[in-house]
């Protein structure tokens, strides 16, 4: 008796086993079968990846092209296995407004008719001439986040539920940037500013804060030659302490826009390192509210303190 107990024992430990091996496998193929479902989604930059993940959640695969936030945007370069990518993808969005010219050549080279690709500064009614750093915008993320769902749903009906709840919960975070924009609006406005480049211009705007020296920024992003008649004011406006504050593009740096960094921190003028790619670790909002609460410190510093 005691045999026969311990081979029906056996066997039922090993019909368990099957099952358990069974249902793992299951789940497996379930969860590759689920990631091979995802909806394929190129984003030129990486704060628009991050918005694309937030809205659609496990219903996406994104990839960002540029998302190293020490890599100067200016010069990126694309290579082969970009062009694989966005010919794969179903939803692309970008910033247009000449910021990422590649992306209009990409796309050409490779059309999809079920592709939905979606441009920020067009979104916003930009363009080519006008300043790209649209993610400085308040305008933007709300109009590219509600294109994103929209695209989403297109592509994948059924996660339509999500999507929406994903859609509302992005708009619903971006209150306390909102919020921040508004408060620091009634107090600094009309303060005058400035900066290497005008990566923050559109952000300086919606703070109501005087922007100078745009000539001088101008050139710089455009990679040319600022006047002496600009240098020499740009100088004058930080050695006379004219200016509350320097908003530095910390990416994007060369031999002019460090002396004006130095000239600054010697006439002991805030300096506010704004950057064009989203750091490591943070979302979209984070990255916002860091850089609205560094401007906030800056603006009102304590005696002879050199906020940064």
């Amino acid at each position: 008796m005691n045999a026969v107990l311990r081979r029906l024992t056996h066997l039922t430990r090993l019909a368990f086993a099957a099952t358990t091996l069974s249902a793992a496998l299951a789940t497996g193929v379930a969860t590759s079968a689920h990631a091979a479902t995802r909806i394929p989604v190129v984003a030129a930059e990486s704060f628009y990846g991050d918005v694309v993940k937030q809205i659609g959640g496990d219903h996406v695969a994104v990839k960002s092209i540029m998302s190293n936030p020490d890599q100067d945007p200016h010069l990126f370069e694309t290579s082969p296995s970009t062009a694989r990518q966005l010919s794969a993808a179903r939803v692309v969005v970008y910033n247009g407004a000449a910021y990422d010219p590649w992306m209009d050549k990409l796309l050409s080279a490779s059309p999809r008719p079920d592709r939905v690709a979606i441009e920020a500064a067009a979104l916003v009614g930009k363009k080519p001439g006008d300043n790209p750093h649209l993610w400085y915008l308040p305008a933007t993320m709300p109009a590219t986040a509600k294109a994103v769902a929209d695209a989403l749903k297109q592509a994948d009906p059924s996660s339509q539920a999500d999507v929406d709840r994903g859609l509302a919960a992005f708009l619903a975070s971006l209150d306390p940037i909102n919020a921040k924009i508004a408060a620091m609006r009634a107090k600094y406005q009309g303060l005058p500013v400035t900066a290497t480049e005008p990566v923050f211009g559109y952000m300086a705007d919606a703070l109501g804060l005087d922007m100078r020296n745009m000539h001088f920024q101008v050139s710089v992003m455009n990679d040319t030659e600022p006047s002496a008649t600009d240098l020499a004011a740009f100088q004058q406006d930080l050695r006379e302490r004219r200016v509350k504050v320097l908003f530095y593009n910390s990416q994007v740096s060369d031999e002019m826009t460090s002396k004006m960094l130095a000239i600054a921190k010697s006439a002991g003028v805030a300096v506010v390192s704004v950057t064009e790619t989203e750091p490591n670790g943070m979302n979209y909002q984070s990255w916002m509210l860091h850089q609205l609460n560094a401007l906030d410190a800056a603006l009102s510093p304590k005696p002879g303190a050199n906020a940064k």
